[in-house]
């Protein structure tokens, strides 16, 4: 069964691995990162600030959600769930703090690589491991193996992963999450300069949703006037007429309704590449739906909604592109 937390991270689908040496930098990092639309971190215990790092975090920026990473031994697990950490981290299959997280049920993500080190989490109950280092390992490929004959088990691929290869991964049924330090660069990170760290995270949610218009929808008297405009749009710009029971389609440009639909003027369609994390994403920053409007596809995945609220008369409707 997967937890709150680690729901959470599913919903978001990065997490950043923070490596700080300033403690005084924990704050603006983690606002940084909520900010950017990425309120997780790992803070990693590669430096003596790591403990206070994610006191300091967990404590005045309780937006994110706080984790700790490259945990080898129960005395840093301890500490970490002492500090705040909710939900630890290791680079390797580590049996003894592995064992302690789940005796006392904190949420674990142990590194693996190979079929026997995920049978060894799955033998203390566990369905999501980390896949460390990633490319190393075969990356994408091994990963669409290892479906196969663990198909219940989730990952969160680490190791050069990076934003021009991210989407490869976060497409995959079995990845939960991607985990890298590219979404806090250390240059960045050594320079404070903490809104450029906020432009880079929206950059890359942005890629990982891939938002782009399809077609705006435009609202009619009736079925004739539905048909004039699509043939007159067709003509101008050599689009390829369609009819629908309830619209014409002039090719992608437009949808014009035979009558009125929701919306002032129409609607406006906008596709992404992943409808889950883009529905979480809207929810994160307060978007409301229109809870008449949940389309789903066969096998019960959400393929179309529209938002609640209208934006310059026009609803607003997200779809999930075709593949």
């Amino acid at each position: 069964m997967i937890s709150k937390n680690i729901q959470k991270i599913f919903d978001i689908g990065l997490v950043p691995l923070i490596v700080l040496d300033d403690v005084e930098d924990a704050v603006p990092l983690g606002k940084a990162l909520v900010a950017g639309g990425i309120p997780v971190a790992e803070v990693t215990f590669r430096t003596e600030a790591g403990g206070a790092v994610i006191e300091k975090m967990t404590q005045e920026v309780p937006e994110i959600l706080v984790g700790a990473g490259t945990v080898h031994d129960v005395e840093h697990a301890k500490e970490a769930v002492e500090k705040g950490a909710k939900f630890i981290v290791t680079p390797g299959f580590n049996l003894d703090v592995v064992k302690w997280c789940v005796d006392n049920n904190i949420d674990v993500i142990p590194g693996t690589v190979a079929p026997s080190d995920i049978e060894a989490a799955m033998n203390l109950g566990l369905s999501v491991c980390k896949f460390f280092p990633a490319e190393a390992y075969g990356g994408v490929k091994t990963l669409k193996a290892l479906a196969g004959p663990y198909a219940d088990i989730k990952f969160m691929p680490t190791g050069g992963v990076s934003e021009n290869n991210m989407n490869e991964y976060l497409t995959l049924s079995n990845v939960g999450a991607i985990g890298g330090s590219f979404m806090t660069p250390s240059k960045l990170v050594k320079e404070k300069k903490w809104n450029e760290i906020t432009e880079v995270c929206k950059a890359i949610v942005k890629k990982m949703l891939g938002f782009e218009l399809a077609h705006v929808g435009i609202n009619t008297k009736d079925a004739n006037e539905a048909n004039n405009i699509a043939n007159t749009l067709g003509n101008v710009f050599l689009q390829e007429k369609r009819e629908t029971s309830g619209a014409y389609f002039s090719g992608d440009v437009a949808e014009v309704v035979k009558g009125s639909f929701l919306g002032e003027h129409g609607h406006i369609c906008i596709d992404t590449i992943d409808m889950p994390r883009t529905i979480a994403y809207l929810k994160r920053i307060g978007v409301e739906f229109n809870n008449e409007t949940w389309a789903k596809d066969d096998k019960g995945n959400i393929i179309n909604v529209y938002l609640k609220d209208s934006i310059g008369g026009f609803a607003i409707h997200v779809r999930r592109k075709a593949q």
